[in-house]
């Protein structure tokens, strides 16, 4: 009797045929650890949640400036200097918050004219800050320009900073409430439950800029011996949140 022998190719293919066949019932599928990953992967619910809190404002920010325009520029700048000095040590005195400059500027004037550029005089300014109690703000605006100030360049409102966060916080719990939901509605209507969150992300929940006078504020009819009325209004926090859930 002829023994057949066989390369190590062969018996490399032998191994591989007996490894498929089960008591001559047929071929066994072979679940690798990337084909179950991937399987998991198909079988995920991806949502995204929304959440808002307002907040009412309880600060007013205020940009408040001098302006000063002359023939010599050394007299510029003294009066400006003067001038913001004096509104800088009202401030002081009220005990304002963030007080700060934040802008100072001597420029020249022209005057052009049969292709001609001539100076004609200098335009000096200095800008400053600072936040304050809105129940506050119109009287210290008014002492301010008896003060010296002659620019009130932006007025808004925002909340306080511990207001903000909670609001942040419960933004975010609302967008989570939201996409859980949302989740459950669409798995319940296919008759699908929901295994796990597999991954989470915020996708937003930053305090907002402060709100500009011009949206929130309400200026009433004024009298010569009324201080300035300044009323504020609500600051909203959004969030998101994105979810995927594994069904």
């Amino acid at each position: 009797m002829k023994i057949k022998s066989f390369t190590p190719r062969r018996l490399a293919a032998a191994a591989v045929v007996s490894a498929t066949l089960v008591s001559g019932l047929g071929f066994v599928p072979v679940f690798t650890p990337t084909a179950i990953a991937q399987e998991a992967a198909m079988r995920t619910l991806t949502v995204t949640g929304q959440g808002e809190e307002s907040v009412p404002t309880t600060k007013t920010q205020v940009d408040l400036g001098v302006d000063v325009q002359g023939t010599d520029a050394e007299a510029v700048q003294r009066e400006v200097a003067q001038r913001t000095a004096a509104v800088v040590e009202l401030l002081r005195s009220r005990s304002v918050e963030k007080l700060e400059t934040t802008g100072i500027q001597l420029s020249p004037r022209y005057n052009y004219e049969d292709g001609r550029t001539d100076v004609i005089g200098y335009t000096g300014s200095n800008t400053v800050s600072f936040r304050v109690p809105t129940e506050s703000a119109g009287t210290l605006l008014d002492d301010a320009v008896n003060a010296g100030a002659n620019q009130i360049r932006s007025v808004s409102f925002v909340a306080e900073d511990a207001a903000l966060e909670a609001a942040r916080q419960q933004a975010l719990r609302e967008a989570v409430e939201d996409a859980q939901s949302q989740a459950g509605v669409v798995l319940g209507s296919l008759n699908l439950r929901s295994q796990e969150i597999v991954s989470v992300q915020i996708n937003g929940a930053t305090p907002p800029m402060p709100v500009p006078m011009l949206r929130r504020a309400e200026y009433a009819g004024m009298q010569a011996d009324a201080s300035t009325p300044v009323v504020g209004g609500e600051q909203t926090v959004q969030a998101q949140v994105t979810l995927q859930i594994r069904y």
